[in-house]
């Protein structure tokens, strides 16, 4: 039997929650305990009844929850409130982005816990399950942002995305054909963008030529490329990943001299340090600022701003990961599944993840079992 713990997020106008009432319903099933912090479910739009339907024990604080849970599932990093309420040997399984974050890595392994991280456990195809969708939403949001802040009232050029008839629509520029990227394209080009989506890969590149539609181009990403489309782009969606790593810097200071006043940049690899280097993380209730012109929307948690559909997307991918976690300790879970293992990036006071240790010049410790 496994204490699992579902806090209320208290990052700025973060609305999601660690797990819906079905996801609940399925643990207490095999008979663990799954205790929800009060409210926690509300902004997704679910109840502390609905959750107490599912089995669930409420208790009142976050301090109690955390003190109560061996496993603690949620879906943003702990912010600094939350730093000592971490115990030794607690499993936390949420998303860290531990590689742009020295303060929240010293935390925790200071705090010698089990840090499993979402963004980092991956499939041997390459592909990252639990990143999928929130990268979906993210990537959909991303365009959907870029077009309202392309206003002229909100500092922006004053265009149209789609156009109208006789009037030309505008340009997007999607760095990084991944799982964001892709979805930011569809999401432009179906509002009647003129796209064109950059990748490192051929053969990315071929697969999204072959099944994005007509007004998606595909471009070859080199710095010369993205020199060339920045004077005539309206709306750039930075969505490029390097799984626990800290991004590179697509678009630098001087390269925002090359675009018009009004062009709205939209970085969702905040999280991961940022694809542009004027970039700074910003939140739902500040979420713009502009630099020489350029207006820069870098919000770390995009899918927060729809938490009903991003919690249930996110708790569809992430629950049987939970409840092998629950089931069989995340020694054996991980030990059985070499996906969840690369999920390990902190355990008991020590780097287990390379990228990570790299970053911040730490020691690096492989995963022994």
């Amino acid at each position: 039997m496994c204490k699992v713990g579902i806090p209320k997020e208290i990052k700025n106008n973060e609305n999601r929650v660690g797990m819906t009432p079905a996801g609940v319903a399925e643990l207490t099933r095999r008979g663990h305990v799954v205790f929800v912090q009060h409210t926690a479910g509300e902004g997704s739009g679910f109840s502390d009844d609905e959750y107490v339907e599912a089995g669930a024990k409420i208790l009142p604080t976050i301090e109690d929850v955390y003190r109560e849970a061996d496993m603690i599932v949620k879906v943003k990093e702990p912010i600094e409130p939350e730093y000592k309420l971490v115990r030794k040997g607690q499993l936390l399984f949420t998303y860290f982005h531990f590689a742009c974050e020295k303060e929240l890595t010293d935390a925790m392994l200071d705090s010698g816990a089990v840090c499993l991280a979402y963004e980092t456990v991956q499939l041997p195809n390459g592909s990252l399950p639990l990143l999928q969708p929130m990268s979906e939403v993210a990537g959909r949001m991303a365009t959907l942002n870029g077009a309202y802040y392309l206003q002229k009232t909100k500092g922006g050029k004053g265009k149209l995305i789609s156009g109208v008839p006789g009037v030309s629509p505008t340009r997007v520029l999607v760095l990084g054909g991944g799982v964001v990227g892709e979805a930011a394209a569809r999401m432009a080009a179906g509002m009647g963008a003129e796209v064109t989506i950059t990748d490192v890969s051929l053969p990315r590149l071929r697969q999204l030529d072959l099944e994005t539609p007509a007004n998606v181009h595909t471009l070859y990403s080199s710095e010369h490329n993205i020199r060339q489309q920045l004077p005539t782009v309206d709306i750039v969606v930075g969505s490029v990943l390097v799984p626990g790593d800290k991004t590179p810097h697509l678009i630098t200071r001087d390269m925002l001299k090359l675009m018009e006043p009004g062009t709205v940049l939209v970085d969702v690899a905040i999280d991961q340090g940022g694809c542009f280097e004027t970039s700074r993380p910003t939140t739902h209730s500040e979420p713009v600022y502009t630099e020489e012109g350029i207006v820069h929307y870098c919000v770390a948690n995009i899918p927060g701003a729809v938490p009903n559909t991003s919690t249930l997307a996110l708790t569809n991918a992430t629950l049987r990961y939970a409840i092998a976690l629950a089931d069989k300790g995340w020694q054996k879970a991980c030990k059985d599944d070499a996906a969840l293992a690369k999920g390990l990036n902190i355990v008991e006071g020590k780097v287990v993840f390379k990228a990570v240790a790299d970053v911040f010049g730490l020691p690096y410790e492989p995963l022994s079992f």
